[in-house]
């Protein structure tokens, strides 16, 4: 059922992780595999200790004499790549969470990050849907910098795979196909970089350049984070096919985040088979994988037949399965980063 409206709510900042009161940290592993898109980086943050150009802010409610309650958190960091979105993180599930609570705790932390960046540095924002909606409205008030063209960067269903729920088919044999699935190596840097280039060429506004793209593939090499199907047919040259990446890990939790497969290769199972066994490896060590795949992808299919789970029509019958949405703001006015 929907929570109470309470009026006792505040809004701090942080300028690094490390200064988190033990409180938010709590609320972050409780809600790990929701928390995803942050955890990780907060993480990676904390041991460094102090970053230059990182923001977080979090908002909280006094429920008792106790500790508080965390609503809300909000990042505004930049990774390997350039500046990420702002992404927002709720402690409450989708299913309990009114308008009349968001509305005025997105306000404030809107107001709050206003003081603390240029309005330039928040090109976009991704967040469950509901909460995109409320930020951006209060952004856009307060900065007067318009939503993007085209606002809407990235809509999709946040998904998730666990020991149960993964599908261990064995797929239909090729006739005169060879695959091996294995850990990206060195290698593989320049067709990797190439598959890197033509995986963001879908993903507007975030494109890579050749030199962008060599460096990703190179960082998720050196971090064993990549995985490639190659493929042969008829004894011809081995190709690699596919990739998958994952890059968002924790301790229970790790998130695929690139999937791609050579239109040369495709309708051959190549996806479908690498995503399941990267799936299968990760689950070893993971309670959950998770994933965000974009509304009307059909590489929903693919995810579905592997067991992730909530992508066919029947969301609401698992926790966690949420709509996110990313929008954009004018680009004439903002300085796009990338994620």
């Amino acid at each position: 059922m929907p929570i109470s409206t309470s009026t006792i709510y505040s809004v701090a900042s942080y300028r690094y992780p490390a200064q988190f009161p033990p409180y938010v940290w709590d609320a972050l592993w409780s809600r790990e595999r929701d928390a995803n898109i942050m955890l990780p980086h907060a993480l990676k943050c904390s041991e460094k200790e102090q970053l230059d150009g990182q923001s977080w802010i979090v908002c909280t409610t006094q429920l008792n004499a106790h500790f508080p309650s965390v609503d809300f958190i909000l990042s505004c960091t930049e990774g390997p790549l350039g500046n990420y979105p702002i992404f927002i993180f709720s402690n409450i599930p989708s299913s309990q969470l009114t308008e009349s609570y968001a509305n005025p705790r997105l306000r404030e932390m809107a107001r709050e990050l206003h003081r603390l960046v240029p309005s330039q540095r928040v090109f976009s924002v991704f967040a469950p849907e509901s909460l995109t909606f409320m930020f951006a409205h209060w952004w856009c008030e307060l900065t007067g910098i318009s939503p993007a063209r085209d606002p809407e960067y990235y809509a999709a269903t946040f998904s998730h795979c666990t020991r149960s729920s993964i599908i261990n088919r064995r797929m239909t044999y090729i006739p005169g196909m060879s695959y091996n699935i294995r850990i990206a190596v060195e290698k593989d840097q320049a067709a990797i970089a190439r598959l890197c280039k033509a995986f963001a060429a879908t993903s507007e506004p975030f494109l890579l350049s050749d030199e962008g793209a060599w460096r990703e593939a190179g960082m998720l090499i050196r971090n064993e984070q990549i995985w490639v199907h190659e493929i042969s047919e008829g004894g011809c040259a081995v190709d690699i096919a596919s990739i998958v990446a994952y890059t968002r890990n924790s301790d229970h939790v790790s998130a695929i985040t690139k999937v791609y497969t050579n239109p040369k290769w495709r309708k051959r199972g190549c996806a479908e088979r690498l995503v399941r066994a990267v799936t299968q490896h990760l689950l070893r060590t993971k309670d959950s994988v998770v994933l965000y795949v974009s509304h009307g992808n059909p590489a929903a299919k693919v995810y579905n037949k592997v067991g992730f789970v909530g992508l066919r029509r029947n969301a609401e019958q698992f926790e966690g399965v949420d709509r996110w949405l990313e929008l954009g703001f004018d680009r004439r006015s903002t300085i796009l980063g990338h994620w």
